[in-house]
């Protein structure tokens, strides 16, 4: 009995003393706010070593944070957001473009949101959507309770299909600018730039969460610094200064407004008084996107943390972002993470947070639980396979002819791209080296679960034959309620 307790004693003394014991995170009910910008990647960070791009306020919540330094999402922006929303893979949710009715997350899919929802939280979501917009996908049919977004996959694309935004947004050079947007029930006319539109409309509904004295999950999910690269004038005047291009004064600019916004949660869930009981992760959706630069008439290619790759590649530029998680006296600051992880993670991790109990009958999960690793940066993690597609093969193909095509397998250790290319991940982290050649057996046994794991997709890629929406739902829905009660303004909240 001595000799349990002496043992017992000591494995506490292993865990930091700033994180919590193994099972008190489960069903501690923490409200949790999801911070996840478009297309933009760890080189877009002063905290990862650009120079060029100051982001002081996510700096800050970087040094406060337990950060997952191996963590990975999709090589674009529709699949990571259906692989976080239903824990598997994209491709099991029927996503495998970004449009062509290929982004619409099957109506079979259960998302965490709902259990969420179900078990007591507000869920809320604030900008981008993307996983359909006809009314049976819309977020408050998938889970949320508050909806505050814009349509299609950026502010103001339309394509063929269902994918489209609001016709207001449309306008080529204003389009951030002062954005229709559906609330609920209702499109509204808003006044500002989007980025901050979006934080603003969040911040006011956490408030009223924090007042009913209610749990909430925010996802707060930005169309910055996606393209077109517009962002107000005082935020590009700094980079046209340094004699960076229109395009790359834009990008920056965004980035830029959105520390901004991501300072002003900060400060507001100070003053209050939420840090304490508040799960706060801010994430990308891909790879960094828009890497080509001219800076004083030169090229000059923007900072991107060493990746050789980016936003649509199957290599580790393409899926590595950032994931800084801050629960202030819960979880360790500037602790680092490196067990592989993922978007699908997410799924099993709030659900546990909240107690909720994940239902038999629901989708197969393909994620895990970071719990473990939350409450013990230094836990042993089991190895595992993580199968990364880009996918936007023709609408109509054959989706077999492409499974060695923009794809990969990626271990703790290895990087297998389009079934023949191997780096060693932890020796090259920014795959210089191909080394096949050398470990026949790894490139084996990596494509013998690849294969394992394709057979067993393809059944579910639902959307493959989905026929072309012969309207834009988004269009029908504003000219209906343009005709029949016209678009009121957006009333700002008060924070």
């Amino acid at each position: 009995m001595k000799n349990r307790l002496t043992w017992m004693l000591l494995l506490a003394c292993m865990v930091p003393l700033s994180q919590a014991s193994a099972a008190s995170l489960k069903g501690k009910r923490p409200n949790i706010i999801l911070v996840m910008t478009d297309d933009q990647g760890l080189g877009d960070l002063s905290c990862m070593g650009n120079k060029d791009l100051q982001t002081p306020n996510i700096d800050q919540l970087y040094k406060l944070s337990t950060r997952f330094t191996d963590f990975h999402v999709s090589p674009t922006c529709a699949p990571t957001r259906s692989a976080i929303m239903s824990g598997r893979h994209e491709f099991r949710n029927g996503v495998t473009h970004t449009i062509k009715e290929r982004e619409r997350m099957a109506l079979s899919t259960t998302t965490f949101p709902k259990l969420l929802h179900k078990s007591g939280y507000a869920t809320g979501i604030f900008g981008k959507w993307h996983l359909g917009d006809e009314d049976a996908y819309q977020p408050y049919n998938r889970g949320f309770s508050e909806v505050f977004i814009h349509g299609a996959g950026g502010i103001g694309q339309a394509y063929p299909g269902s994918c489209a935004d609001f016709p207001p947004n449309r306008n080529k050079d204003t389009r951030y600018f002062d954005i229709a947007a559906l609330h609920n029930d209702t499109i509204v006319k808003t006044e500002g730039f989007c980025t901050d539109v979006f934080f603003q409309a969040a911040l006011g509904w956490i408030r009223k969460q924090q007042q009913a004295e209610k749990p909430f999950f925010a996802y707060i999910s930005t169309n910055a610094p996606h393209g077109p690269m517009i962002a107000p004038e005082k935020y590009k005047t700094p980079f046209q200064q340094q004699g960076w291009d229109e395009k790359t004064q834009g990008r920056y600019g965004m980035i830029k407004n959105i520390d901004d916004n991501m300072g002003l949660l900060m400060k507001k869930l100070d003053q209050w008084k939420l840090w304490d009981n508040t799960l706060v992760i801010f994430m990308t959706d891909n790879g960094q996107a828009g890497r080509g630069a001219r800076k004083n008439g030169k090229a000059n290619r923007i900072f991107s943390a060493g990746f050789k790759t980016g936003k649509g590649s199957p290599f580790e530029g393409g899926t590595h972002v950032p994931a800084f998680w801050r629960w202030k006296g819960v979880l360790g600051e500037g602790v680092d993470v490196p067990a592989l992880t993922a978007h699908i993670d997410l799924f099993q991790t709030f659900c546990q947070l909240a107690g909720v109990s994940i239902p038999g009958n629901i989708q197969e999960i393909d994620g895990r639980s970071l719990l473990p690793l939350l409450e013990n940066p230094k836990t042993p993690w089991p190895d595992r396979e993580l199968f990364v597609h880009v996918g936007r093969w023709e609408k109509g193909a054959d989706p077999n002819q492409s499974q060695y095509k923009n794809c990969a397998v990626r271990s703790q250790r290895w990087r297998m791209v389009n079934n023949q290319l191997l780096y060693d991940i932890t020796a090259d982290p920014y795959e210089k080296n191909d080394v096949a050649a050398q470990h026949p057996q790894v490139v084996q046994r990596l494509r013998k679960a690849y294969d394992s794991w394709w057979t067993k997709t393809v059944p579910l890629m639902v959307n493959e034959k989905a026929p072309y929406a012969a309207e834009h739902p988004q269009d029908v829905r504003y000219e209906k309620q343009l005709k029949e009660r016209g678009i009121p303004k957006w009333q700002r909240p008060k924070l």
